[in-house]
């Protein structure tokens, strides 16, 4: 049997190069202020996100704060700090913990700003609109110090909400002392502080939804809501689909700070996280900077396969992906 030759596939001319080369110089001459303009933002983002990497081997090492990462007296341990942690009797508590928060947190906030974006969107006065959209954002801008101060003068024993089940007969009930307490204030809390500052790339969406499929959608009898379920909604899924994978890559990785805050003896049970954990092993007390690492790095191993398997869903079910 004879074999099929293969197809010669011809040389470009030098002049195809030369021409794509020119464009590439033509381009690069068109938007180099631009470029220049990235410049900073690129620097700060490798100073402060890449640069800092290397560090990761502290969780391999037997590392004590002054240590140097590489030198001839490095101790390397291997695995043994990842050990420590899934061995920890801690371990399976801060993981319920964090889990549960970060779960809760999602289911509520994320479709919350979804939900807002539409009804501003359809709101027929832009005055109204935007005073609303205003009011929804200006919590965003609260510091955490300042958003737990709020919380403790409202919930606290002694606070408004206690005061006034006091006047009324009530009895006081210490919501920051309650394990009961902590996720519910932690999780309506945030959502609260940035639901509207989630619901701007939204509303940025559904600005560029053409008029004209509404007036056609109005002349052929459609109502409201018929207009946001077939014409809104599918203008901004895939924004939708963008920003659930990256939410959903994010869900272990919740702050220490707010938790901090809020953390009291009572409460401690539930409000001690996976990052309030590395945090206190890494600074308070006698620091472990090894073990803190090591957990930190396994956390953040757990938002990379959430990440990876969100994007392979949104792929296969839908266009829409990362990656």
């Amino acid at each position: 049997m004879k074999q099929k030759q293969k197809a010669a596939v011809p040389a470009a001319p030098p002049g195809a190069l030369l021409s794509l080369g020119s464009k590439q110089w033509k381009h690069f001459k068109e938007n180099y202020p631009f470029l220049i303009m990235l410049l900073p933002a690129v620097a700060v983002v490798f100073l402060f996100n890449y640069l800092p990497i290397y560090g990761v081997l502290i969780a391999f090492q037997d590392f004590m704060p002054g240590d140097k990462i590489f030198s001839d007296t490095t101790i390397w341990v291997g695995f043994h700090n990842f050990t420590r942690f899934f061995t920890d009797v801690q371990f399976w508590p801060l993981m319920k913990n964090t889990f549960l928060l970060c779960i809760l947190g999602f289911v509520i906030g994320f479709p919350l700003p979804i939900i807002i974006s539409l009804m501003l969107n359809a709101l027929a006065g832009e005055r109204t609109k935007k005073f609303l959209q205003t009011i929804f954002t200006a919590p965003h801008f609260i510091s955490l110090v300042v958003l737990v101060g709020m919380l403790q003068l409202f919930f606290g024993r002694y606070g408004l909400v206690n005061n006034v089940f006091a006047n009324i007969g009530g009895e006081r009930f210490s919501y920051f002392l309650e394990s009961s307490a902590f996720r519910p204030l932690y999780i309506l809390s945030s959502n609260w502080q940035d639901f509207g500052w989630s619901a701007i790339i939204y509303i940025a969406a559904l600005a560029n939804v053409d008029p004209g499929q509404h007036e056609a959608a109005i002349l052929d009898g459609a109502s409201r809501f018929q207009r946001v379920l077939h014409i809104d909604i599918p203008a901004i899924m895939p924004m939708i689909s963008v920003m659930l994978i990256m939410s959903i890559g994010g869900l272990m990785g919740v702050g220490y700070e707010k938790a901090l805050l809020m953390q009291t003896d009572g409460n401690l049970p539930v409000s001690e996280l996976i990052a309030t954990y590395v945090y206190k092993k890494g600074l308070t007390g006698v620091p472990d900077q090894a073990y803190a690492t090591a957990i930190g790095l396994f956390n953040s191993i757990i938002n990379v396969v959430l990440l990876i398997i969100a994007n392979t869903t949104s792929k296969k079910f839908s266009e829409n992906s990362l990656w």
